[in-house]
């Protein structure tokens, strides 16, 4: 070393206590969306990219066929987006299922160095977070970020077996059987429209709730906790995104997502829809208060939200995927629901 100071640009800046704004965007160069067969009668049906014609899709378990769904969710990313996966150097991925066996066995065979994640169904928004920080700080120029859910999987790590017939109260959400997968680079692609500039990464927030068929009311608070702290570390206010967007509060959690901003002088009537109620028809298809899962936001955000940022319609929304931190043990052991949200800032480029 000869003692003279370099100049480096700086990837990154460090906003108050949880939050990060990008000076180089990081580029969500493509999406892929796959969904299972109620998800592909729903409202969005025309804009997934793949939708199954069975939930068991050929396999002979529920959770050996949500792994599939991640693999055709990355095998159809890097066909869209015309990238080998030898030039991925992290694939950044997670579920809900224990020890994120989907994640494990689904994408096996793409050789790709693995971070396993897991945020409940905020993993998406995880995922996101920690990919933008490893293009952002130069660690690597392509990441894959994917998640996915299968609602009959979950139904029996957290629930009850499908076979028994158990009645869901009116609060209870849907779980999404579906996977979505981005690719984020530090190189803006012809076409490309998306970059990431900015992420609030949630705290963990209890308010004692022990409901788990009310997911909605469990990670309100920490939806609320995150936006707040989103807009106080960004000197924002909602009337600077054109949306708002959380992960799968559904009915009951946009009601008390909104009623606790409202405290804190938070308007976000204007702005705010919920992936959970854009995913599904209530009246035609009875999901009660909407949906959830890890692939609720992940499909949404590929199908919907990108595409609504690539044609102009939307320059700026910020996206909340929201998560309920629960465990069979731990809601046997009659343990609260904690919740957490994690906030990534996409803009039009």
């Amino acid at each position: 070393m000869n003692g003279n100071h370099e100049d480096r640009k700086v990837p990154a800046q460090a906003l108050g206590k949880q939050s990060i704004r990008f000076i180089n965007p990081v580029y969500c160069i493509g999406s892929a969306s796959v969904v299972g067969k109620k998800e592909g009668e729903g409202p969005l049906r025309d804009l997934f990219d793949v939708i199954l014609e069975d939930d068991m899709n050929g396999c002979n378990s529920w959770e050996e066929a949500e792994s599939t769904l991640q693999r055709d969710a990355v095998s159809t990313l890097l066909q869209k987006s015309e990238i080998r996966s030898e030039n991925v150097r992290y694939l950044f991925g997670g579920d809900l299922l224990g020890q994120s066996i989907a994640s494990t066995f689904g994408l096996l065979s793409f050789e790709i160095p693995y971070i396993g994640l897991y945020g409940a169904c905020s993993t998406c928004g995880l995922s996101l977070s920690m990919g933008s920080m490893a293009v952002a700080g130069g660690f690597a120029e392509n990441v894959i970020c994917v998640t996915s859910s299968h609602f009959a999987s979950a139904e029996k790590e957290f629930r009850f077996p499908l076979s028994y017939g158990n009645q869901r109260p009116l609060s209870a959400t849907w779980t999404v059987t579906g996977s979505g997968a981005f690719l984020l680079s530090s190189s803006k692609k012809t076409g490309v429209h998306a970059a990431i500039t900015g992420i609030t990464t949630g705290k963990i927030v209890d308010y004692g709730l022990k409901d788990s068929m009310n997911m909605g009311a469990c990670m309100a608070p920490a939806a609320a906790d995150t936006i707040l702290q989103h807009m106080k570390d960004f000197h924002a206010k909602p009337a600077d995104y054109d949306k708002i967007i959380t992960g799968d509060l559904g009915e009951v959690g946009k009601t008390a997502l909104q009623d606790l901003l409202l405290q804190k002088d938070i308007d976000l009537s204007e702005q705010y829809m919920d992936c959970g109620i854009e995913i599904f028809d209530d009246d035609t298809q009875d999901t009660h208060s909407g949906g959830s899962g890890c692939g609720c936001s992940a499909v949404v955000l590929s199908a919907l939200i990108l595409r609504q940022i690539e044609r102009g319609i939307w320059k700026k929304v910020l996206f909340v995927p929201t998560g309920a931190l629960l465990s069979k043990i731990s809601f046997n052991e009659g343990k609260s629901v904690p919740g957490i949200a994690h906030a990534v800032v996409i803009e039009s480029c």
